[in-house]
């Protein structure tokens, strides 16, 4: 019996399932760290280990990933659960934004995928500029009121502070047995799992229709040689590649490690915009952020990557093709 021919909806499916494949366990990775999170770990500690300083603490933040390397996949469930723990907004979103970048797994990714090509300064470069670009968004987020980021049913779940002398502070609950401890914390992590799960799969519907249908029809491929010669748009052409592949980011370095087109500093670009703002993670940042915030989220990651890769010109200029 002869095999059908190839078609589009087959490579749909195809690209479908192996975003969905490489994304999904980290999802489930995410919610069996936020349902341990909100078993076991008592109210305002991150807020407590963090420095007194806001600033500061937003910086130290933005470090967390070298500690508790999550994926940008895993890093929502996470962060919501924190943010529901009382951590501050600019923390959590430095630390969501940072360490899918700064973590030392995806670290020695980049270095492995450019051998050959100047390993050590991509990956500092992309570790400093990820690291650089989420504490920018965590200090101008910090000063906005967390009413007006996050989502009703977010906010619904924080803790509120009492006022300083307005009533004494509640007596300790009692402490779980393991027993009802694993209960609740495999009970969150469903809540969790199933919530963001959602956003996820609609996300990697869209990547996956974008990548079959759009991004590589023979039509379009000698306008992207153009683009990418063009020094103006080089840049922003990789950084909407990276928006619409939705790689993982302990293995995006691999992919445009191997282009010979464009230059260095807009595979940079494509390093440090894919594991901020990709197309499923529109979609998992809707599950805690409000929608008005992710859409002027993602045009400020935009704007401060594309920055960022000019001013690195000079620096990578000896490895331009």
């Amino acid at each position: 019996m002869s095999l059908p021919p190839a078609s589009s909806q087959g490579d749909f499916w195809f690209a479908f399932l192996a975003i969905l494949l490489e994304g999904l366990p980290f999802i489930l990775l995410g919610a069996l760290i936020s349902g341990a999170i909100d078993a076991w770990l008592p109210s305002n500690l991150m807020d407590r280990m963090l420095p007194k300083n806001g600033n500061l603490a937003i910086i130290a933040s933005g470090l967390l990933g070298i500690i508790f390397p999550v994926c940008e996949c895993a890093i929502v469930p996470v962060i919501r659960r924190l943010v529901q723990k009382g951590l501050p907004v600019g923390c959590a979103m430095s630390y969501m934004l940072a360490a899918p970048i700064v973590n030392p797994i995806v670290a020695l990714s980049t270095w492995s995928a450019f051998q050959g090509r100047d390993p050590w300064l991509m990956t500092w470069a992309r570790s400093g500029t990820g690291f650089l670009i989420a504490v920018l968004a965590g200090l101008v987020l910090a000063r906005i009121p967390a009413v007006s980021l996050l989502r009703e049913r977010v906010l619904a779940a924080i803790p509120a502070k009492p006022l300083p002398g307005s009533a004494k502070p509640a007596a300790p609950k009692a402490r779980r047995s393991a027993g009802l401890g694993l209960v609740h914390a495999f009970g969150a992590a469903q809540r969790d799992f199933l919530d963001v799960a959602l956003y996820f799969i609609i996300g990697v519907a869209i990547a996956a229709l974008m990548q079959t249908q759009v991004l590589y029809r023979p039509d379009l491929q000698g306008s992207i040689q153009y683009l990418a010669g063009n020094p103006w748009l080089a840049a922003p052409v990789l950084m909407v590649m990276a928006f619409i592949l939705s790689l993982c980011s302990t293995t995006d370095a691999f992919v445009v490690a191997q282009d010979a087109i464009f230059p260095a500093t807009a595979k940079l670009a494509f390093l440090v915009f894919g594991p901020m703002f990709d197309m499923k993670l529109i979609f998992l940042y809707s599950s805690v952020l409000k929608p008005k915030v992710v859409l002027w989220l993602g045009i400020g990651l935009f704007l401060a990557v594309y920055a960022a890769s000019f001013a690195m010109r000079t620096i990578f200029q000896p490895l331009q093709p």
